[in-house]
């Protein structure tokens, strides 16, 4: 079966794509800004919040091991959907809680995965569903820099903030998503 690719947004893009390159059935993580007004931002750009665009990671996966449903989940579980423009000390829409459909069968997939954290947590997610309607400057993929790509990998490793927020995050993954974590 062909691979697929995912993209989605929780905060900053470093600890997504750590969380995520621990997660079976994914061959490639990629760190990139998704969901805003102009062409080839730079990370100096996105930090602003001005540009509109959001910290995320496009996610190459093999459906026959990890179903996009299932990415949804563990997306959703390991990180704060609840939090509006935020993620713990990181504030802006650059730190949104979104998922950016590439179909609309995706998109189905996205609304059925918020409504089932929401029942499963007994709280509203405000993750967002993104880039759908076809406007192609908000739903372009724009890879971040040489230098973000498998940061947690390299600097990431020395980085106080990233030893801070990272970790927890892969507990989490690793407690509450075992059945999905590589051996």
């Amino acid at each position: 079966m062909a691979m697929e690719q995912a993209i989605i947004a929780g905060g900053c893009f470093w600890c997504t794509e750590a969380v995520f390159k621990d997660v079976i059935g994914v061959s490639a993580v990629e760190s990139g800004y998704i969901g805003g007004t102009i062409a080839d931002p730079t990370y100096k750009q996105v930090c602003t919040g001005q540009t509109g665009h959001a910290e995320g990671i496009r996610v190459t996966y093999d459906p026959a091991v990890i179903t996009l449903g299932e990415i949804y989940d563990v997306f959703l579980g390991t990180h704060d959907p609840t939090q509006l423009n935020r993620q713990g000390n990181d504030i802006g829409t650059q730190y949104r809680s979104a998922i950016f459909p590439l179909s609309a069968d995706q998109g189905a997939e996205a609304q059925a995965a918020i409504a089932r954290w929401n029942e499963d947590n007994g709280k509203i997610a405000v993750t967002t569903i993104e880039g759908l309607e076809g406007d192609a400057q908000t739903s372009a993929w724009y890879p971040a820099e040489d230098y973000h790509q498998e940061y947690w990998d390299g600097e990431g490793q020395r980085n106080p903030y990233c030893l801070a927020v990272i970790p927890p995050k892969i507990m989490k993954l690793r407690k509450s998503f075992q059945k999905y974590v590589k051996s």
